[in-house]
């Protein structure tokens, strides 16, 4: 991977990053430009909360990255690294459940579940596309980096229980990381 299409990776995943922000927060906030809000302010400032979230995204794709590698040479064995990952994926599915529950006792069962099944989902097709593209070696990373690294990203906003920051925020992190593990094969098989 050369420094152009670093570059590249990088401008690509923070325009994704402020356009998904862009589109989800016009939908949820219609009603504030509807009473008179500024449309050029309310897309410049959703805009950067996407850029921010985009950041974080790549940020915690690169430390993956490094941590794979590690997990890998730690274990020595595929295998074994692919059980320690679903193991740890087990746990984030099981906590993003549980530590909603105890934090938020007023939220519906329903919500407290479909959150952690629905990021599991996205997580699954992503892997998926991601297996079919090169081989089944890469189903269980791609799962592991896209239900838990992306909860991580998430934790600053899950704190905080409010709905409308959980979609601001989720749908960047989760278009960047499904982004940057789709293409980034492509980027490095491809000749510059």
């Amino acid at each position: 991977m050369n420094i152009k299409k670093w570059i590249y990776l990088f401008f690509t995943t923070l325009i994704i990053g402020g356009a998904s922000s862009v589109i989800v927060g016009m939908l949820l906030r219609w009603q504030d430009i509807e009473s008179g809000a500024s449309l050029f302010v309310m897309i410049a400032w959703l805009m950067g909360f996407g850029f921010i979230f985009s950041i974080i995204s790549q940020m915690g794709y690169f430390a993956y990255l490094t941590i794979h590698r590690f997990g890998l040479g730690i274990f020595k064995s595929v295998q074994l690294w692919s059980w320690v990952q679903i193991l740890v994926l087990a746990f984030v599915v099981f906590d993003l459940f549980y530590l909603r529950f105890v934090a938020f006792e007023e939220l519906s069962m329903f919500n407290l579940l479909f959150v952690p099944f629905a990021l599991l989902a996205f997580g699954a097709v992503v892997a998926y596309i991601k297996m079919k593209e090169t081989n089944k070696g890469a189903f269980i990373p791609t799962l592991f980096f896209m239900v838990a690294v992306t909860t991580i990203e998430w934790i600053p906003v899950l704190k905080q229980g409010d709905s409308l920051w959980l979609w601001l925020s989720i749908v960047p992190l989760l278009a960047c990381n499904a982004w940057q593990v789709l293409i980034l094969h492509r980027l490095i098989h491809k000749k510059s």
